[in-house]
């Protein structure tokens, strides 16, 4: 298994942790039981958007892919193409992201050898908290306020 998280600065969301370790839970899961050799790679990156900033999280494969019958309704309850499992895991993976402000899509990676399969890649987006700065109005009102109490 590979991370990678290019050196930037944090990345800060507003997020129920629980909830999120289980998306991640969730997706790790199903590379796992669909890739027989090969890697995970987990991957982490910050986009602009037209109207806020975001994390996006990837974990990719090189196991079968996924199967194009199911791709239309992956997301939808007990949709599945595994011998295991109730198919309830991406339901609730997508409602959680989306509960959360986000998006979750997923998709076949390009062959990159003959030899090579092509597996997939499952990727969701998370708003980052915004940074927002003290108002020095607020420190000089407090200040002022500390004088007048010690007069």
């Amino acid at each position: 298994m590979h991370y990678h998280h290019p050196p930037q600065q944090d990345i800060f969301v507003q997020a129920d942790k629980g909830r999120i370790s289980q998306v991640i839970h969730n997706l790790l899961d199903n590379a796992l039981k669909f890739t027989e050799a090969g890697n995970i790679t987990i991957s982490t990156q910050m986009e602009k958007e037209e109207q806020e900033d975001e994390v996006i999280v990837g974990i990719k494969d090189t196991g079968r892919g996924l199967d194009f019958e199911i791709i239309p309704s992956m997301f939808s309850k007990f949709a599945t193409k595994s011998d295991r499992g109730t198919g309830l895991g991406l339901f609730i993976s997508k409602s959680i992201i989306e509960a959360h402000g986000g998006r979750i899509w997923a998709y076949n990676n390009a062959n990159s050898s003959a030899n090579e399969k092509r597996g997939a890649t499952f990727t969701f987006s998370l708003p980052l908290i915004k940074k927002q700065q003290p108002t020095p109005r607020y420190r000089v009102k407090a200040r002022q306020i500390e004088r007048l109490q010690k007069n």
